[in-house]
């Protein structure tokens, strides 16, 4: 009878074999499992006004958090980044889209609201603007359409608050285009004070090789510095609201080339965070009350130089990162940096450790790596928070 496997049949199968088992035997288990895993209920609320197009840049990234996590809501379903955030909902229409917020809830329909809530989440309240849809000119001001927080948002945090929710917070929820009342109002409630300041890393600080630093910021700092523009290479801007603008040149100014976020090993809240991760993109600083923690703080490690700029600008050494308080039973978080930012498409959530896989597969010391952030620090951060959250109200 003639073999069914010859003996270079058999050498070929092995070889191939490894393979296989990476490809289609790993992934398998790891869908199992994750299909195995018990799913828990938390009622999040995510709220999102910079919503330009379908990728959902600034929520998209929680959305996939709480899917992989197994977090539901209260009618048993996953959350649907298309569906289930507040804000702005592009379209086709002459109008760009349309919103949904809480500026025509009752005071009976807020109360409701933040009763229902585990979790309410404000991650961008930017907005959305007319050069967002159709080319305007570059050196006027774009028309807003939809953003910043307004009374209904103030009205339900307040409540939310006061049932002891846990809410959180990012970058420019009270920057522009903000009134300034309703940030005083947040500022109040939250106990963090914004300094005016907000910056930026760019690699490149030589404008005729770097188009992507604003034409407005150019011509800014050259109005505020007699003309004179800084030297090329890396370099931290900063933007005061005011329209005082200023720069951190790489090597003068600072060092490390861009600005680093830093955890402590040991911290009261027992985050499990990386010692120190590289963040190339917006931040904000603020001030925080002593009841605060930080759970991670900037460092650009500025120069003898760079320390007497931040004390000209009012700015301290270190700016916080991601912080907690604990209010009655809930926690307030905030976190001064667009961390949620995540253009890419991020593929199934349907797979057990997936997260401990892209930490491998994207270095952390890569800044310039977007997705590297978001699986070394951000998801770490958020999953430890939800998970922190579900813990909490399932004692409760």
């Amino acid at each position: 009878m003639k073999k069914l496997f010859t003996q270079e049949s058999i050498i070929s199968l092995r070889r191939i074999f490894p393979i296989l088992f990476v490809l289609i035997v790993v992934p398998l288990f790891s869908y199992l499992f994750w299909l195995i895993y018990p799913s828990k209920d938390l009622e999040v609320l995510v709220v999102d006004k910079t919503v330009p197009n379908d990728r959902y840049q600034e929520h998209q990234s929680i959305f996939w958090a709480l899917e992989h996590l197994k977090f539901r809501n209260s009618v048993g379903e996953f959350y649907d980044k298309e569906r289930d955030y507040i804000g702005f909902y592009p379209d086709t229409s002459s109008s760009f889209g349309t919103f949904k917020d809480f500026t025509q809830l009752s005071e009976k329909e807020i109360v409701k609201k933040a009763k229902e809530l585990d979790v309410l989440f404000y991650t961008d309240t930017y907005g959305v603007f007319e050069n967002d849809f159709i080319k305007v000119d570059p050196d006027e001001l774009s028309k807003k359409i939809y953003g910043g927080l307004n009374r209904g948002d103030i009205n339900l945090l307040r409540e939310a608050a006061s049932q002891n929710k846990t809410i959180i917070a990012e970058f420019n929820t009270m920057a522009s285009p903000t009134p300034l009342g309703i940030r005083t109002e947040f500022e109040n409630l939250m106990g963090i004070k914004w300094t005016g300041w907000i910056g930026r890393y760019f690699d490149q600080m030589d404008t005729t090789i770097n188009k992507n630093i604003p034409k407005w910021f150019i011509s800014q700092y050259l109005e505020q510095h007699e003309r004179n523009w800084v030297s090329p290479g890396p370099g931290i801007v900063f933007v005061h609201e005011n329209g005082t603008v200023e720069v951190f040149t790489n090597g003068v100014d600072y060092f490390g080339e861009t600005p680093k976020i830093r955890t402590q090993k040991i911290n009261k809240h027992g985050f499990k965070l990386p010692e120190v991760v590289p963040y190339p993109d917006w931040f904000d600083v603020v001030l925080i009350e002593r009841d605060y923690q930080v759970i991670s703080y900037y460092d650009i490690d500025p120069s003898d130089l760079g320390n007497e700029k931040l004390r000209e600008m009012g700015l301290p050494r270190f700016f916080p990162a991601a912080v907690v308080r604990d209010e009655g039973k809930g926690q307030y978080y905030y976190f001064s940096g667009d961390f949620s930012d995540l253009g890419t498409q991020m593929g199934s959530a349907h797979f057990q450790g997936l997260p401990s896989l892209w930490r491998g597969f994207h270095i952390l010391s890569n800044f310039n790596d977007r997705q590297s952030f978001y699986w070394n620090y951000y998801y770490p951060l958020l999953s430890q928070v939800l998970e922190k959250t579900y813990r909490k109200q399932d004692r409760d």
